[in-house]
């Protein structure tokens, strides 16, 4: 808050053009009585509470903005769930792409959402709690889904290529017919996953937790990278299939920290 300082009087005519030039006469002859009424004006003491009443309305509003900031937040993740719910089962994106990334970086929970067959590439998933969700046929490719929880969630027939995943939890979830070529995979829990025709091919899979994998058949390992020991001599014997890697599917690296 700003405290006004009231000025001094401008005194007299003489005085007040005393030692000036006289080209400025007339300037002054504005200046002058001008000097005069902002005197008057501030021994007001009418005009002073109007200004103390402007700096307290101007306080009232912050203090109303940051007390309905709440609701604005409710309204913009409102706003986002309408994107992604109106959007259902559509081919495009459909605006899911930012408003999945909103959602996540305020910590909503996404839990059983339904992107099935979604443009989502480069989507940014961080941390997201994707339990249940359903990713089938969804283009997800060049994503960040690193340390996502995907417990139970479809990825069948989706396109994860080049994507990070490193340290997603995807325990039984439904992997099947999905393309995880170049992926990074580190760290990733497969516990009860279903990868049957999955395509690893070129994926990092440097710490799986792969040992109780529910099936793999005719899952592609070729040119797998840091597979843990014994990962790729056990689903070959379990029905995987080590196919020709795709050299324009480099591995991708970690975004993750």
């Amino acid at each position: 808050m700003f405290l006004r300082i009231r000025p001094e009087a401008p005194g007299s005519w003489k005085a007040y053009t005393a030692a000036k030039p006289h080209w400025l006469r007339p300037l002054l002859a504005v200046e002058w009585p001008l000097g005069w009424l902002a005197y008057a004006l501030s021994r007001w003491s009418f005009l002073e509470v109007l200004e103390y009443l402007g700096s307290l309305s101007v306080l009232v509003a912050v203090i109303f903005y940051f007390r309905e900031s709440g609701d604005r937040l409710k309204q913009k993740h409102y706003q986002a769930w309408q994107v992604i719910n109106t959007a259902q089962h559509m081919s495009g994106s459909g605006g899911r792409i930012d408003a999945l990334a909103e959602l996540n970086a305020d910590g909503v929970p996404l839990v059983g959402v339904d992107v099935s067959s979604a443009f989502l590439q480069g989507v940014q998933l961080p941390k997201a709690k994707l339990g249940r969700a359903n990713f089938a046929s969804a283009d997800a490719r060049n994503s960040n889904l690193a340390g996502a929880d995907l417990s139970y969630a479809a990825l069948n027939g989706g396109n994860f290529r080049q994507s990070d995943l490193t340290g997603a939890n995807l325990d039984s979830a439904d992997l099947r017919d999905a393309d995880f070529c170049g992926a990074n995979l580190s760290e990733a829990v497969l516990t009860s996953a279903v990868l049957d025709g999955a395509d690893l091919g070129n994926a990092d899979l440097n710490g799986i937790q792969w040992q109780q994998i529910r099936s793999v058949k005719k899952t592609n390992v070729a040119g797998v990278k840091h597979a843990p020991n014994g990962f790729v001599a056990w689903a070959l014997e379990n029905g995987a299939l080590q196919l020709q890697a795709n050299p324009n599917c480099p591995v991708t690296e970690s975004a993750h920290e």
